[in-house]
């Protein structure tokens, strides 16, 4: 099993570290009380897969032997994914008490199943009733208490949460129910999602996005809910990111845009995302896309390199602040900046600025398409960064999950 290097403590800790990341205290009490409430529904699980493509991350980062990085973890698909560029480490960090016991389940299974069947039946199908054996006769002998705790423990409504395994565990958390919700929308239009899975060119998902897709989103209903910031806690998207999603646009136009790219710009067949975003889970078939560390041809490396994620129930700047000078040299932040005021930016990267070994790279997302660090973080800091606009632009066109705006590359300067 992965290294944890700061064990987790329990719910109580793991909301206290949300809210602190989330509640913007100077803001006016309404907007406090929105973000008090998303940080009550993100103390649970969200992301049972993250939502930022790892290949379009590999290519920006060049990710070589010697590569030390750190990333937030959430589903923890990427970390994983990452380890098949061979880096030297990965240091694997979350607020989320859920993401990580999710995160030590994966390793767990990538280590003890070493059947490609069994495992892929585990994380990928992720539905079978065999699967509470799996866990209970395979997985959870060598699971630390934390984590068992977690998964033998119940949700809210009674059901053990090792089940989902047994259920569709794509299916569940924030996301999984919010994508859930938006299938039974799309159901009362008599629209079925999983119709744009069948088709078989780009063309095709042109032609269904446009008939089936679109006109949903000009429906009275849809404007309504997405024009309201609780509406999108199921993205895991907070009120503070919300403005910067929408910026002078209608939710909905935005979404629809967003949704367009998912459908229409990557073949559905090398498009992991589209199934789980139509589909609910990965496709069954043995040629239905995968993440890397779930394809059969790259279990062998993972499995092999597990040791070298060093997983931590964390805040990413506070892990940064007690490391040493020089200790990373590539950095994920997936989208945590949209969330942050203008003193925590400016914290953060003065720890990773600290912390970079030369050639450092930083590589993150943002719900709308520029780049939120001028003229919020100092340019004393900013200025030992080069900001790469060409290969920010690439990264942004090559993410098959289309759900930001931007993906922002910058480079520690020589």
């Amino acid at each position: 099993m992965a290294k944890t290097a700061s064990k987790t403590t329990g719910d109580t800790t793991g909301t206290k570290l949300i809210e602190g990341a989330v509640v913007r205290h100077e803001s006016p009490r309404s907007a406090r009380l929105l973000d008090k409430a998303f940080a009550l529904a993100f103390k649970g699980l969200v992301y049972a897969q993250i939502w930022e493509d790892p290949v379009a991350d590999m290519e920006a980062l060049q990710i070589g032997p010697d590569s030390r990085i750190i990333t937030i973890a959430s589903g923890g698909c990427n970390a994983l994914s990452y380890l098949t560029a061979d880096p030297a480490g990965i240091t694997v960090v979350d607020l989320n008490t859920a993401h990580i016991a999710l995160n030590n389940l994966k390793h767990t299974a990538i280590r003890h199943l070493t059947d490609y069947a069994d495992l892929r039946r585990f994380i990928a199908e992720a539905d079978h009733p065999e699967n509470l054996a799996t866990y209970r006769e395979r997985l959870a002998p060598h699971l630390d208490e934390e984590t068992r705790r977690y998964w033998e423990g119940r949700d809210l409504v009674g059901r053990r949460r090792i089940k989902a395994f047994t259920k569709g565990i794509y299916r569940h958390g924030l996301l999984g129910n919010f994508i859930g919700v938006a299938h039974k929308l799309a159901r009362l239009y008599k629209i079925d999602p999983a119709e744009i899975l069948g088709a078989g060119t780009l063309e095709d998902q042109r032609r269904v996005f446009d008939e089936r897709f679109a006109p949903i989103f000009e429906r009275k209903l849809v404007r309504w809910l997405t024009n309201h910031p609780a509406s999108l806690f199921g993205l895991g998207i907070p009120p503070a990111q919300y403005d910067a999603l929408a910026g002078q646009q209608r939710m909905a136009d935005v979404l629809r845009a967003r949704l367009e790219k998912l459908a229409c710009h990557f073949p559905v067949n090398d498009n992991y995302f589209a199934w789980q975003a139509f589909g609910r889970g990965y496709g069954k078939s043995e040629q239905a896309p995968l993440p890397p560390y779930l394809q059969a041809a790259n279990l062998p490396q993972v499995r092999e390199r597990l040791d070298r994620l060093d997983l931590r129930h964390a805040n990413f700047t506070h892990v940064l602040r007690d490391s040493d000078a020089g200790t990373y040299d590539r950095y994920i932040l997936l989208d945590a900046q949209d969330w942050m005021t203008d003193a925590q930016l400016t914290e953060l990267w003065s720890e990773i600025t600290r912390t970079a070994r030369p050639g450092a790279r930083v590589l993150f997302r943002t719900a709308a398409e520029p780049s939120l660090l001028p003229g919020r973080v100092p340019d004393a800091i900013l200025d030992h960064w080069d900001y790469r606009p060409a290969e920010s632009h690439a990264a942004t066109l090559a993410d098959r999950s289309s759900i930001y705006g931007g993906v922002h590359l910058y480079v520690l300067k020589d």
